[in-house]
């Protein structure tokens, strides 16, 4: 028996370091991409793919990003008949359209440990897990979780979405190799984490958008610390792929890795040049 996917993980406990002095404060999550945060274009793209049920993987000090998905009554009374109304339609409404959930991330202790938090909220269903760090835009159709959904509804197996990078920048990614068995869909062979220019094997990275099965919550109970020390959810996904099958997806859409200064303002022109002009 199948299950439809209808949960998204967040997994938003990370101090965002890069950002510093920014984000000593402010979770990196909740900086603003023109006039949203991050972490909203996230929701709003697994409430486009039907994914309803919105799980937060959370950390101390982070409370704005749950506060940032709850009516704000006092605001709203302030504003209302002003021309700021319509300043908030689009978190309302997106509120009323999803259910936010949030467990603590007791300890940082890697993605894959963090995915593995949301077990008691996810249950024996399929879920997807959505880095905010990586906005995806498709201006040309689905949202990437969308596409990711409708390719689960046809393979049954864990998928993670995939891009070409220039090879001296695999030593930041989970890196796949495998056959191509049908146009930018792969059959992953192996998968490392993070390799080193010479040890990697392709350029195809993972990107921070995964449709993952419910068998992956013990595959990642047993998987041993790795690189960095923390549990690495590649490792947990190799071992998936070599008992069963995982497939990595070549998405529609174009990237941008909001994790570093040059990619968020990226991010920042882009959005503003086609959704604010």
């Amino acid at each position: 028996m199948t299950h439809q996917v209808r949960t998204c993980v967040f997994p938003v406990a990370g101090l965002g370091t890069r950002f510093l002095p920014a984000t000593k404060a402010v979770p990196k999550e909740m900086l603003p991409v023109v006039d949203k945060p991050l972490i909203q274009y996230g929701v709003e793209e697994a409430v486009s793919a039907g994914l309803t049920r919105i799980c937060l993987i959370n950390g101390r000090h982070k409370q704005a990003i749950e506060n940032h998905f709850d009516r704000n009554v006092e605001l709203e009374q302030q504003i209302a008949g002003s021309a700021k109304v319509e300043l908030l339609e689009g978190i309302n409404s997106l509120i009323d359209k999803c259910q936010v959930t949030s467990i603590r991330q007791l300890q940082a202790k890697g993605l894959g440990h963090a995915i593995g938090c949301a077990e008691p909220l996810v249950g024996n269903e399929p879920f997807a897990v959505l880095l905010p760090d990586d906005l995806c835009v498709n201006s040309e159709g689905e949202s990437v979780l969308a596409q990711m959904v409708a390719l689960y509804e046809q393979y049954q197996c864990s998928i993670v979405a995939i891009e070409e990078v220039p090879m001296d920048q695999v030593d930041k990614y989970g890196v796949i190799a495998g056959e191509e068995e049908a146009p930018g869909i792969y059959r992953i062979r192996s998968m490392v984490e993070k390799p080193a220019q010479s040890e990697a094997p392709s350029n195809l990275a993972i990107i921070g958008r995964y449709l993952l099965t419910p068998d992956i919550f013990e595959l990642i109970a047993t998987t041993a610390p790795g690189k960095g020390g923390e549990i690495q959810i590649t490792d947990a996904l190799l071992k998936q792929a070599q008992q069963g099958r995982v497939i990595g997806y070549k998405f529609q859409g174009r990237r941008f890795d909001c994790g570093s200064v040059p990619g968020y303002v990226e991010a920042t022109n882009y959005c503003f040049d086609n959704f604010y002009r």
